[in-house]
């Protein structure tokens, strides 16, 4: 594990801002860190960065107790943008390599490959403060990856970009991790975390509620239920299901082709599909209803809540 968290807890005056959580992250893993607003993971960010430090617990980079030589293989990118806006964008992004311990000839080096990737080349002598929100992320984005780092910490990465740029940075994001850095990715678009998250944890109130590969939880979160598309007599459909199924919605385009979801309880796919067919029905499509990490998200910190 490139990255592991254990026992981690903040206390701020009264507020217990983290509670005893633990995490483990692979390498080369694009790692979503989501949570309700409030629920712990910025106090956990800022003390990756060592901007503070747990009151109990433990972090640990590549198998090492978190030191301030670690800074050096970390790139922030913040959800509130700290560029200077009067400052040209060109000498702040030298800088900022610097800072990072890049030599001034590589860094230019690869900010003019990165600009041009961007398309951004004539950008170099322009201000923060002359460009939009859009433009103004894409060069922070840019400062943050230069010196290549081992761990990336994203926060709302695609906030204020047009779609065209929200999947420009999600195909460098994933270039990225293919190339060996491990990306935490801070945000509540569900749908980007579906796109490029490997694994998530889920914060709630201070505790971690959830955590594993999405592929897995998607799994795990399945309510067993299939979407099928069919030709037939749709009171015929309903009355050919036995008590180990459950119709759960049906909507019918006309009076031969209809669509319904079927909860299977204490039976097979197979079992549905042999009574449909026994019973003169057509069956046209059969699909899954995987739940979306969307849900996912709501049902956990709900039940969470309540459980509070």
């Amino acid at each position: 594990m490139i990255f592991e968290a254990k026992n981690i807890t903040k206390l701020y005056h009264n507020h217990r801002a983290l509670n005893d959580v633990s995490l483990s992250v692979p390498e080369q893993a694009v790692f979503g860190l989501l949570g309700p607003n409030g629920a712990g993971k910025t106090s956990l960010i800022r003390i990756i960065n060592q901007i503070t430090a747990p009151d109990k617990g433990e972090i640990f980079i590549s198998g090492e107790k978190l030191q301030p030589k670690h800074i050096q293989d970390i790139g922030y990118l913040p959800e509130e943008r700290g560029l200077y806006k009067k400052m040209k964008i060109g000498e702040q992004a030298l800088y900022l390599a610097q800072l990072k311990g890049m030599s001034k000839q590589d860094a230019k080096a690869q900010l003019k490959l990165w600009f041009d990737k961007f398309e951004i080349g004539d950008w170099w002598n322009k201000k923060i403060e002359e460009l939009s929100k859009g433009m103004a992320q894409k060069i922070q984005f840019i400062i943050t990856v230069l010196h290549k780092p081992k761990i990336l910490i994203l926060d709302e990465p695609f906030s204020g970009f047009d779609p065209i740029n929200a999947n420009l940075i999600k195909d460098e994001i994933l270039k990225l991790r293919d190339e060996g850095s491990t990306i935490f990715l801070s945000t509540h678009n569900m749908k980007s975390v579906e796109e490029i998250c490997d694994h998530i944890a889920l914060i709630n109130k201070s505790n971690k509620v959830l955590d594993g590969k999405v592929s897995e939880i998607k799994t795990t979160f399945s309510k067993n239920i299939y979407d099928i598309s069919f030709e037939g007599n749709m009171i015929g459909f309903a009355n050919a299901l036995w008590t180990n199924f459950e119709l759960v919605d049906k909507e019918s385009f006309d009076s031969t082709n209809h669509r319904a979801s079927v909860k299977l309880n204490d039976a097979s796919l197979n079992d549905l599909l042999k009574t449909l067919i026994n019973n003169d029905i057509q069956i046209k499509d059969v699909t899954e209803i995987i739940p979306t990490m969307d849900d996912i998200f709501i049902e956990v910190v709900n039940q969470n809540n309540q459980n509070i």
